[in-house]
């Protein structure tokens, strides 16, 4: 698969994945809160796909 994710996007991705996780296994939140390991696994790997369906790509790579 090819990159979709980039830039600030790909931040807040992995920032706000870390934060739901941390919660999540401090007790804080609920069980949803690991659902964070969605966005943190999209962040670290650039790929997403739900990108991909809509035809989104925030990643400045060139198009090939």
């Amino acid at each position: 698969m090819k990159a979709n994710v980039g830039g600030i996007d790909k931040v807040v991705r992995i920032g706000g994945g870390a934060v739901l996780v941390g919660l999540a296994a401090a007790g804080i939140v609920g069980a949803w809160g690991w659902i964070g390991i969605v966005p943190l696994a999209t962040g670290l790997f650039g790929v997403c796909p739900a990108y991909g369906l809509l035809g989104i790509n925030t990643c400045p790579m060139k198009k090939t």
